[in-house]
């Protein structure tokens, strides 16, 4: 994927600015960067939620994109188990209950977000992006809710389910980053920029 030239400005506020990067295809890639910078408005342009004034981002057509924001966006009308079938084919209430198995939290299916702890929610939004699949998973500071042994389990979920995927992991949390990467882009601003770049050996 190739980000090329990316400029974006919201009312005064120049937040990409002849921004590129170019990241592989798969792996897990941090942007690692202080909160306000512009990490999460890089995300949402490769969402697609966002679009850049100018510029081009190359490598994203036909790719599946899945989300993980750092608040877990559940419908608080809806159970656990409903939350996770919306993104999936109607009738698909086993596989629904599968990825709540995968989380540990199967059984709160029939609870209400409000009923569940910040932590459990959190893991609830990540059986959704699961559940959901993809080629390209965007990781908005999704591991601020867990603890280590919490975030440490849903990243190697993440990884052994959709090995071939590629993860884009925001966090200002550097042992995080650390941790979890194969590849950490160091980034200041706004406008967003990158300042270093670190290879990461993973256990």
């Amino acid at each position: 994927m190739k980000l090329e030239q990316l400029n974006l400005r919201f009312s005064e506020r120049t937040v990409l600015k002849d921004f590129s990067l170019e990241l592989p295809d798969t792996g897990t890639v941090c942007l690692f960067g202080p909160s306000g910078c512009g990490k999460t408005t890089l995300l949402n342009c490769i969402a697609g939620t966002q679009k850049p004034e100018s510029g081009s981002m190359l490598g994203l057509s036909g790719k599946k994109i899945s989300y993980v924001f750092q608040e877990s966006r559940l419908l608080p009308w809806s159970t656990v188990q409903e939350n996770i079938e919306l993104v999936l084919p109607a009738g698909s209430e086993k596989t629904a209950r599968e990825w709540l198995s995968a989380v540990g939290l199967l059984s709160y299916a029939g609870q209400y977000p409000r009923e569940l702890s910040g932590g459990q929610r959190q893991r609830v939004s990540f059986a959704r992006a699961l559940a959901f699949g993809g080629d390209v998973f965007l990781l908005d500071e999704p591991f601020h809710a867990l603890d280590y042994a919490a975030s440490q389990e849903m990243a190697e979920l993440l990884k052994q389910s959709f090995s071939n995927a590629l993860n884009i992991l925001v966090t200002h949390n550097q042992e995080e980053a650390e941790r979890l990467s194969d590849i950490i882009y160091f980034l200041e601003g706004p406008p967003l920029r990158v300042v270093g770049v670190q290879k990461c050996s993973l256990q």
